[in-house]
């Protein structure tokens, strides 16, 4: 009996050729963001690796690729995936500055902490790629430093106070304010040399020095007394970041992060292991909010900047 073609089942479609199915895994990736604008694609070796295809097949896999405008090659990278197209004339990362960049990378680190700056999150934030970046700010490292410089651009505002202690303290509660308002600041500065070699950074430091000129104070006595100041800010600030981070991986705010840190006198009043301590807690309520504990520790450390100019020589 003769059997009507119409009647046969459809033949299944030949099976594609090998580096048209690496071109189409690799499309799904960049399609899924797996792979974004910027970052490297897997190179013809890494493809004959995974793939185990020959080194031939994986240039015509990345020829396909390139020819439909996703990916394109860049001298001494390889094969990056390439921007959206932005219309004719418009160059990948077109309108970036140096300053946009880290003005960008200021606030993503003020909100999320320097644990979450990366060239490819700051990259996202302007929607272009991580090369892109490149052209402006070489390395996170060097971007880290330019967040810092930025930060120390600023200065003390209003009449200059009388007095070296006044201006001592006007200083260094200046600089604890731009740690407060920039938790990150305090890791971010305890990576880089002592004293922080840039301009900004630096016009602190003279403004410091130029307030201890005078007092009688040796040349080591003067660097080493803005250095302990800047250091005990500093550390203090640690703390900072700390609480922040902690804040925000519990969703409380810093009302809520102080009240559940409160040390409780009840469980220290049940205990014999600590006679001092449960005694203290019976005197009354203890403030030991970071702000407060730095004050105390401020007029601390200067009262030991006033013995030492005390015992110095005459100016």
């Amino acid at each position: 009996m003769a059997v009507d073609p119409s009647y046969l089942p459809p033949s299944s479609p030949p099976p594609l050729p090998p580096y048209l199915r690496i071109a189409a895994e690799l499309r799904r990736r960049i399609a899924s963001g797996d792979l974004v604008p910027g970052d490297r694609v897997p190179s013809t070796r890494r493809i004959t690796e995974e793939w185990g295809v020959a080194m031939a097949t994986a240039t015509k896999a990345l020829a396909v690729l390139n020819q439909e405008g996703l990916v394109r090659a860049v001298p001494g990278v390889g094969t990056v995936v390439a921007e959206p197209d932005r219309g004719p004339g418009a160059a990948p990362g077109e309108g970036l500055s140096r300053e946009r960049v880290v003005r960008a990378a200021i606030a993503l680190a003020d909100a999320e902490g320097l644990g979450a700056l990366s060239m490819r999150r700051v990259a996202t934030e302007f929607g272009t790629s991580t090369m892109a970046l490149y052209r402006h700010v070489p390395s996170k490292g060097e971007l880290v430093i330019l967040m810092s410089e930025a930060v120390f651009g600023g200065a003390p505002s209003g009449p200059e106070p009388v007095g070296w202690r006044a201006r001592l303290t006007r200083e260094i509660r200046w600089l604890w304010t731009q740690y407060e308002r920039h938790p990150w600041l305090a890791r971010a500065m305890a990576g880089l040399t002592r004293p922080m070699v840039s301009p900004h950074a630096m016009s602190y430091t003279e403004r410091v020095l130029t307030i201890l000129r005078g007092l009688g104070l040796t040349p080591h006595g003067m660097i080493h007394t803005h250095l302990a100041l800047f250091g005990y800010a500093q550390g203090l600030a640690m703390a900072v970041e700390l609480e922040s981070q902690a804040r925000q991986d519990t969703g409380m705010t810093a009302e809520e992060w102080m009240a559940a840190g409160e040390t409780r006198p009840d469980s220290v009043r049940f205990t014999n292991d600590y006679p001092v301590m449960s005694t203290l807690f019976g005197d009354g309520e203890f403030d030991l909010e970071l702000g407060t504990l730095f004050d105390f520790g401020l007029e601390r450390m200067l009262d030991g900047v006033e013995s030492l100019i005390a015992r110095s020589p005459e100016p």
